[in-house]
């Protein structure tokens, strides 16, 4: 029904502000919602094998700062490929720790986001960094192709190579086994800590291509970058549909939460609704959605 609730939220704001259709203000909004989108995918990783990922924001803020401290010493490649190496090692780091040593994943990537902040603070001295390499801003943050922003591109290419994943790969078969349970997976011959680790890879790969694109986009390293962006990626994933204890969803469904949830922002933007309220409204919707993860799963017994 996800579809049809999009499309009709589609039509009631536009309605209410005939603006929202316009191309500029679609084009803004799938721009808009690229970070989000690209962690949501990270997110469903973790989701999917059981677990979860509260050190998104985190890690991609620590990504930002490391790759453009890179850049200005060895220039944008070199930049963006520091940032995914560092997703790659943080995320690993999580699944390490949670795959061999018997961890909550909550509590494990709680630990890795204290560190992850506490990192981008350390090498930026607290202060947002504004001196990134401009072509680099330029291609990515503002840059098109066949007149839509490279922004979109990279996230709807993200989140197509996470369904393919997931869908048609060994490796997405066995997080699905891992989420599923724990004991068959092993007995069926599934490497668990080892697809434990890579799905927190993947998840944190996710978080230094979010940090790629919002980078670029702001024109600056923050040490802190959209704190809340973890928990809407929770919010999208499980208000999408896949199921918070493991095992079934998909990339897809997150696709829809984080359509959902960046529609609604942006037409509270149109209307006018105060920052506090919006707020308030984002808690309420990860609330609901918690609840209707609790429902399907009773539901399904």
């Amino acid at each position: 029904m996800l579809p049809f609730f999009i499309v009709a939220m589609a039509v009631a704001a536009t309605v209410a502000e005939p603006k929202f259709a316009t191309v500029d203000n679609l084009l803004n909004l799938a721009t808009q919602m690229m970070p989000l989108l690209i962690l949501a995918v990270g997110q469903t990783f973790a989701i999917i094998s059981g677990g979860l990922d509260l050190s998104l924001a985190a890690v991609m803020s620590l990504a930002g700062v490391i790759g453009v401290l890179t850049m200005a010493d060895y220039g944008p490649f070199a930049g963006v490929a520091m940032m995914l190496v560092t997703g790659i090692v943080m995320g690993s780091l999580s699944g390490g720790i949670i795959a061999y040593f018997g961890v909550s994943p909550l509590v494990v990537t709680l630990g890795i986001l204290s560190v992850a902040q506490a990192g981008a603070l350390i090498l930026s001295s607290g202060v947002p960094i504004y001196n990134i390499d401009q072509s680099y801003a330029s291609a990515i943050g503002f840059g098109t192709l066949l007149g839509i922003p490279s922004m979109v591109w990279i996230g709807v290419a993200c989140a197509i190579v996470g369904g393919l994943v997931m869908r048609h790969t060994v490796f997405g078969r066995h997080v699905y086994a891992v989420g599923s349970s724990v004991s068959a997976a092993t007995k069926s011959g599934v490497n668990v800590k080892l697809t434990t680790v890579l799905v927190y890879a993947a998840s944190g790969l996710c978080a230094a291509l979010g940090g790629v694109v919002l980078t670029a986009w702001v024109g600056s390293a923050q040490p802190v970058a959209a704190p809340n962006l973890t928990l809407e990626s929770l919010a999208a994933v499980v208000l999408g549909g896949v199921a918070l204890t493991g095992g079934s969803g998909g990339i897809i469904q997150a696709v829809y939460g984080v359509i959902i949830l960046s529609m609604l922002s942006n037409i509270m933007n149109m209307i006018g609704v105060s920052a506090y309220y919006q707020t308030l409204v984002i808690g309420v919707v990860i609330i609901i959605a918690v609840v209707l993860d609790r429902l399907r799963t009773v539901a399904a017994r």
